[in-house]
């Protein structure tokens, strides 16, 4: 078994996760662009992947009968080491920044709202990159179920019971190099919001000295 790290690779992974409604598909494009801006190399990925594994995985979240959650999860994981050793793993050894749409946190969240074994959903992701910063947006959880419903077709994780577990899930993490994000209110508010923590995250100084300026 293959145990990826990052750290001896130059490039920086951010990861944008987040119950379904809450935005995480519409902020990583939004964040991956305005890296561009500034000149960075981005790879914007997401999970599942176009791989055979991930459009199995979408195929089967839209049929009447799926497999076990725990064989879900694990056809996740599956499609995640794949996209880590063909996608990630390159390009941030190359030096790019991979912006990343979903990653380990969505198996364990939704896994763990599906009744499976926390600890073991954490084991078989120990292997994997962790990100230098993930964001979770968050908006409140009608927002949330209000998109949803705007939705023209919606998978078995879409249901609002199911959906109020994963967000309660999502709500109790605690992990430094993890920031919330209230994404309510326009693209652009919660767009400014992301930069800002990133900014401060990864570049503290700078961010000090550029609220300094600002005052």
């Amino acid at each position: 078994m293959t145990v990826y790290s990052t750290d001896c690779m130059p490039g920086r992974f951010i990861v944008f996760d987040g119950p379904d409604g809450s935005g995480t598909t519409r902020q990583s494009a939004i964040f991956a662009d305005r890296l561009r801006k500034e000149g960075k190399a981005v790879v914007l990925t997401a999970e599942p992947t176009e791989s055979a594994i991930g459009q199995e995985i979408r195929g089967m979240l839209n049929r009447d009968t799926m497999p076990s959650p725990g064989a879900i999860q694990l056809l996740f994981c599956a499609d995640r080491d794949n996209h880590i050793e063909t996608v990630i793993e390159p390009a941030l050894r190359k030096g790019k920044t991979v912006v990343c749409d979903r990653y380990a946190l969505s198996t364990i969240v939704y896994g763990s709202a599906q009744g499976i074994d926390k600890n073991w959903l954490k084991a078989i992701n120990a292997k994997f990159p962790v990100p230098d910063i993930t964001f979770i947006t968050l908006p409140p959880f009608d927002v949330c179920m209000e998109r949803i419903n705007r939705r023209s077709t919606q998978d078995r994780f879409e249901m609002e019971n199911f959906q109020r577990r994963v967000y309660e899930e999502y709500k109790s993490i605690e992990d430094p190099s993890v920031f919330f994000v209230d994404t309510s209110g326009s693209k652009q508010e919660s767009a400014d919001c992301i930069w800002r923590q990133y900014k401060s995250f990864l570049f503290p100084h700078s961010a000090l000295h550029f609220n300094h300026d600002s005052a």
